[in-house]
């Protein structure tokens, strides 16, 4: 690590540029319940899912392609280019429907689906940089503020709504965070990433990301990131008809994940990192299965079950392709992002769909067979990897 490079400022500076990522989920969320936006645009539920669509697949792209680029151009211009994508895809959005609705609407989804997506391929590598000894403990300390910017705007939502302040006064309050991000980056020395920094190649860093290992947890994340967020992003619509409000228990279930993140270290050192998993997977399916059917206040248990299921899965599969194939470097990284945010782009329309047809509950019914897969792939997995011990790049790059 380089003498000049501020680590704890790169760390809040990365840990803000997140909450501005999870901020646009909430809001984007709450449009999807706010009866003043869906008068204005006028769409059916399908097309509501294939306009935000984007912030999903726009994620995946930019973190697929991000990846590399860290190494070529730098982490730090990718930030910087991140900031632009937030900026004008917000300032996009509140202009969408003068403009002709549908497609702007599209196209600003799209840029901030692009600048979340560069945030998370310049930002994980960088903290696992800056911190190689504390992999899963800092990757899930950094990713608190992805729960954490959902609960800020959440209360935005709820709180704007309670007060009569519209949309897109919702949608302009990210541009305060992002401010003080761009600021914190401003004129900072960025590191070079682990993989270059011991020397590892660019080509054993893409051999190693079609090894059978990575591409098992690549599918994995497309199950756990379509669990989690694909929930998270409708559930404002879904459980419209519950007798309780979605956004506040979205707040509620992002409340109980920054909190398990935030002794993510602890849990990590009783279980490890595959028991993580397992445990994550357990809890999910019972927490969303339950929810498909809960009303009231008992929504409100379901969804903390829920949220104690997922807390930690985002993270930690960054945290093990990051401790036991080190060798997959920024790509590695990247590639399992894209992966999830892809298929959360798969999985909105789907719900859409359900939920125009069957109801908002049952569309979580469905979903709630993915982490019951998960379960049995995180079993596996753990009884193969519990008492190996992770990576050490400094060993595998000679």
């Amino acid at each position: 690590m380089e003498m000049n490079v501020n680590a704890n400022r790169l760390f809040l500076a990365s840990r803000i540029a997140l909450i501005v990522t999870a901020m646009s989920f909430a809001i984007r969320g709450g449009l999807l319940g706010d009866a003043d936006f869906r008068a204005e645009f006028n769409l059916s539920e399908a097309e509501y899912g294939l306009a935000f669509a984007p912030a999903f697949w726009g994620f995946t792209l930019a973190m697929i392609f991000g990846g590399p680029l860290c190494d070529i151009l730098g982490m730090g211009r990718l930030l910087w280019f991140a900031f632009a994508g937030h900026v004008l895809g917000i300032i996009l959005t509140i202009f969408s429907a003068p403009l002709g609705g549908f497609y702007p609407l599209f196209i600003s989804t799209l840029l901030v689906g692009v600048g979340n997506g560069l945030v998370e391929a310049a930002c994980n590598p960088l903290v696992a940089t800056l911190y190689p000894d504390k992999k899963v403990e800092k990757l899930n300390a950094f990713h608190v503020w992805f729960p954490g910017g959902i609960v800020i705007g959440s209360i935005v939502v709820a709180l704007f709504r309670e007060i009569g302040l519209g949309w897109k006064i919702h949608m302009l309050t990210m541009l305060i965070p992002a401010a003080i991000y761009a600021y914190l980056f401003w004129k900072q020395k960025f590191p070079e990433t682990e993989r270059v920094a011991m020397g590892v190649s660019t080509g054993d860093m893409f051999k190693e990301c079609v090894k059978p290992l990575f591409i098992f947890m690549v599918l994995c994340m497309f199950l756990t990131a379509a669990t989690e967020l694909g929930t998270n992003q409708w559930i404002d619509a879904l459980l419209q008809g519950a007798g309780v409000s979605g956004i506040l228990v979205l707040a509620f279930i992002n409340g109980i994940m920054a909190i398990g993140r935030t002794f993510a270290g602890q849990v990590v050192h009783r279980l490890s990192t595959t028991g993580m998993l397992l445990f994550s997977a357990i809890f999910s399916a019972i927490g969303l299965f339950w929810l498909s059917s809960a009303s009231g206040m008992t929504a409100f248990v379901a969804a903390g079950i829920f949220a104690v299921g997922i807390c930690f899965f985002w993270p930690t599969m960054l945290g093990f392709v990051s401790e036991y194939m080190p060798k997959t470097g920024a790509l590695g990284l990247a590639i399992m992002g894209g992966a999830g945010m892809f298929s959360v782009s798969i999985v909105l329309p789907i719900m859409g769909s359900v939920f125009g047809e069957m109801g908002g509950q049952t569309a979580m019914r469905y979903t709630s067979f993915l982490p019951m897969i998960l379960i049995v792939a995180f079993g596996a997995l753990h009884a193969v990897y519990r008492k190996k011990a992770p990576e050490s790049l400094a060993s595998a790059s000679h």
